[in-house]
Parts: C-alpha cells; sequence; structure tokens
C-alpha cells in the first residue's frame, strides 16, 4: 500500500512555477528533461529529481525553448556543460564504443589465448625415455 502511494512521487518533481504556458513548449521540454541525468541523483532524470540541480536544469531547458532553440540545441547545450554523462542515453561515439566494446574484445582475446594454449598443450608431442633412463627408473621403482 506505501508502494502504492509513493510511486507517483517523481510526477511531482516538475513545481507549478517551472510549467510553460505553452503545452507543446512543455511537452517538449517533459521530453528533454526526460533524457537528461541528475547530476546529484545520478539515476534518476532531471524530470523525475526533486534535486535543486534538476530544478535549475529544468529551468534552463525551459529558458532555452523559450528563446527558440530545437530539442538538439538545448541538450548539446546542457551537454557542453555538463559532458555526456548528463545524458540517459550516451550518444554513439568512438568513447562510448569503446567503452561498450572493450570487454566484448577482452573476451574475445581471452578465448583466443585460451584455445591456442589448449592446442599447444594438445600438440606438444610427449618425449620418450631412453634406453639408459628407462633402466634407471627400473632401478628406482624396484627399490635397488
Amino acid at each position: 500500500m506505501l508502494a502504492l502511494l509513493l510511486a507517483p512521487l517523481p510526477a511531482f518533481a516538475v513545481n507549478p512555477d517551472e510549467v510553460l504556458s505553452d503545452p507543446v513548449l512543455e511537452q517538449r521540454a517533459r521530453a528533454i528533461s526526460a533524457e537528461l541525468r541528475c547530476m546529484v541523483c545520478q539515476n534518476q532524470s532531471i524530470d523525475d529529481s526533486n534535486a535543486e540541480l534538476a530544478r535549475d536544469l529544468r529551468v534552463v531547458v525551459r529558458e532555452r525553448l523559450v528563446d527558440g532553440d530545437t530539442n538538439d540545441e538545448v541538450i548539446d547545450y546542457v551537454v557542453s556543460r555538463y559532458g555526456e554523462f548528463v545524458l540517459l542515453k550516451p550518444r554513439l561515439s568512438a568513447h562510448t564504443l569503446a567503452l561498450w566494446g572493450a570487454p566484448a574484445v577482452l573476451v574475445l582475446i581471452g578465448l583466443i589465448v585460451a584455445f591456442v594454449s589448449a592446442r599447444r598443450r594438445v600438440a606438444r608431442p610427449t618425449s620418450k625415455l631412453t634406453p639408459d633412463e628407462e633402466a634407471r627408473l627400473g632401478r628406482l621403482l624396484d627399490g635397488e
């Protein structure tokens, strides 16, 4: 019951004084805010966060939209100030490819090393004992 009562709390993060009078701009602002990470909470969008920084970012987003910026221009502006980390869904770039591709490359390298190592172990010829070594081994085993 408590969970049901607390579930709608993130919807109250946007204060009534932040809401734009133009419903189209407000809808755009909400869409952009849902894509931006709260730098305080880090697991919430600024649209869902009650943190003061999230509020400031929501205000900045709305100001930029009122000034005539496109959605991409607003997002680029926020990214230029806070870095790519502010995006909940990072853009595809060389940095993100390296970040997401590195584990796969390392697993692939590990599999290749394991395969080559196993092949060498199987392909390694067994050395036979010389007649002198066989005689010496026989004496050792017989207790002489």
